[in-house]
């Protein structure tokens, strides 16, 4: 007697179909977003996008993702969330000291030949690298003559940012990694700390312009000699690393400085022929052409 296979009954691989389940829930979500509130998350690498969306699910107490379909294109509030979930702030003050220390060195010198020095710093999360940046031009003499523009989807993130207000818990790290980044003055002078806060002194911020931009769907909207834009591109897949490195090509002066993240490299995309390396361990690139 023949022996019966699973399949003669349409019953094997249920794993394979609830994958291709999940598959397409997601899909939709992600097209209703897109539809409905402009925000692209269809190029984000899907591993990782799909460990957060179900890290949200949990945490909102959801079965599956069509549920959070649900909530997320009837409750604008949901949706933030949902935002503020996928956008995970990663920063500090001084991340990567090194990095700093290589900027003042080797790009400093560079930006003092300059009338007028215009900085996008792209996912720039809570703001506290762009205060980094902000402190590192006041103390080469250059800020005076600088501009800021420190961008982000996440408007949660942003308002944290135009606060300037941190724990006070962090200044220990952050002190180290001023000092470590070639910081030349007491790291104090820069933040009042009142109760279990600290709030960097008014004059840092005179300079900078914080302003929402989704680097997956908003174009250019200056011309810059510097662009900061470290790790994040490792949350996209290749066809939205490529449109954002295009972007940032565009947006770039001739000669102007690219620098990206200690896990990024501008190598194997698209636009690798443009640019020179100026330090390869530091990702910082020249545009040139």
């Amino acid at each position: 007697m023949d022996s019966i296979h699973p399949d003669d009954y349409g019953l094997s691989k249920p794993e394979t179909d609830i994958t291709e389940r999940e598959d397409i829930e997601l899909e939709l979500l992600l097209v209703g977003v897109h539809r409905l509130y402009g925000y692209d998350f269809r190029n984000y690498a899907l591993p990782s996008l799909r460990r957060r969306i179900w890290h949200f699910i949990h945490a909102e107490g959801l079965g599956n993702i069509s549920e959070l379909q649900g909530k997320v294109l009837h409750n604008r509030a949901t949706f933030e969330r949902m935002v503020h979930n996928l956008s995970i702030p990663v920063t500090e003050m001084f991340r990567d000291p090194n990095l700093f220390l290589t900027f003042r060195q080797k790009i400093v010198p560079i930006l003092r030949t300059y009338p007028y020095i215009r900085i996008w710093h792209a996912g720039c999360s809570t703001g506290e690298e762009v205060y980094s940046m902000a402190i590192l031009l006041h103390e080469e003499g250059l800020y005076d003559k600088s501009r800021i523009y420190a961008t982000d989807m996440n408007d949660r993130s942003l308002e944290t940012a135009k606060q300037g207000v941190f724990g006070i818990e962090k200044m220990k790290l952050y002190t180290k990694n001023y000092m470590e980044a070639g910081g030349t003055r007491s790291f104090s002078e820069y933040y009042t700390a009142k109760y279990n806060s600290v709030i960097f002194q008014p004059f840092l911020q005179k300079n900078i312009i914080f302003a929402e931009h989704n680097l997956a769907t908003d174009r250019s909207f200056n011309e810059f000699n510097v662009i900061l834009c470290r790790n994040v591109m490792i949350y996209f897949n290749d066809e939205l690393r490529n449109h954002v490195h295009k972007l940032f090509h565009d947006s770039l002066s001739n000669f102007g400085i690219l620098v990206l993240g200690s896990k990024e490299s501008i190598q194997f995309t698209e636009l690798s022929e443009s640019y020179e390396s100026l330090d390869r361990v530091e990702k910082i690139y020249r545009k040139i052409k």
